[in-house]
């Protein structure tokens, strides 16, 4: 599972999927932003709507027609290049060129966006590197990608300082930073995730997705308890969304409290369609060990 549940994280923040969409003339541009209340920078309305569409509501078959608008009428936000490119790494081998593809895309706007949004060209700019960085992991191997991953890791950094030397408190910067730097703390000894928990909780936003990410890494700390506050806060946020029902599920079940455990991997399992499935499957499969099945049967059942 935490092979898994890692894999996510790095792409969550940037997953969408792609879908048809009405063609015509495209729209005078509205500064639209879901990370920053006030301030905000010049995202577009259609990037926004396939954010919320899927972090806020949890619904990865909805956004496809909102994200295929925003390839339309906002193609030069790196953004949108990330997100589709997250949804394809989603979809296994068949969507890894489409991951490459996309990466490139990404950079190349971002490196486009330095000059009128400095900061998150900069921050955009990690973000393609960092999904180039996943592509070669999944085509070249361990034994030859990460070595080459590892030597991108750097330059992902050295992007993220860029950002962060313009606003160390900007939101948008501080959710992909702060989820990465919590993500390393989990999986490294002696790193400190609390430092990055604190990050997030003071400078990120929006709500539903910081502390769905700082619940998560609770969760893969065993500090359970502090996991289901985190994620009442995201649900509180964001009532609807079934990957935070899963992630409730799971931490209930981390509590062995399997009664509530299983209602909520029950109202996860009732939306699973607008979900990957990817996700609907490992919901499944966990539903079925919570409930006292073997765990070789369970993955019979799913196709493991």
């Amino acid at each position: 599972m935490m092979v898994f549940q890692n894999a996510q994280l790095a792409v969550r923040l940037l997953a969408s999927v792609l879908g048809a969409a009405t063609l015509g003339i495209a729209p005078a541009a509205i500064a639209a932003d879901p990370f920053r209340p006030t301030d905000a920078h010049e995202i577009g309305e259609h990037t926004e709507a396939a954010f919320k569409v899927i972090f806020e509501e949890g619904n990865y078959t909805k956004a496809d027609a909102a994200l295929a608008k925003a390839e339309i009428y906002e193609a030069d936000e790196p953004l949108v290049h990330a997100l589709i490119a997250a949804m394809a790494y989603f979809k296994g081998e068949t969507g890894l060129e489409e991951v490459a593809r996309r990466a490139a895309l990404t950079q190349e706007t971002a490196v486009a966006l330095k000059e009128t949004d400095l900061l998150r060209g900069h921050l955009y700019t990690a973000v393609g590197l960092f999904l180039e960085g996943a592509y070669m992991l999944k085509t070249e191997g361990m034994a030859k990608g990460v070595p080459r991953a590892l030597g991108m890791l750097q330059r992902v950094f050295d992007e993220l300082d860029a950002a962060e030397s313009i606003d160390a408190e900007d939101s948008e910067l501080n959710l992909l930073k702060g989820s990465m730097d919590l993500m390393l703390a989990v999986n490294l000894p002696f790193a400190d995730p609390e430092r990055a928990i604190n990050r997030m909780t003071q400078h990120s936003h929006p709500v539903y997705a910081t502390q769905r990410t700082i619940a998560i890494g609770y969760r893969d700390l065993d500090q359970y308890d502090n996991a289901l506050a985190a994620i009442d806060k995201a649900l509180t946020a964001a009532p609807d969304n079934p990957e935070l029902f899963y992630l409730k599920a799971q931490i209930l079940a981390g509590q062995d409290n399997t009664d509530k455990s299983l209602e909520w991997f029950a109202k996860a399992l009732a939306k699973k369609e607008q979900l990957p499935a990817a996700i609907s499957r490992r919901i499944i499969w966990e539903n079925c060990v919570a409930e006292g099945d073997e765990p070789t049967s369970c993955s019979e059942l799913v196709g493991y």
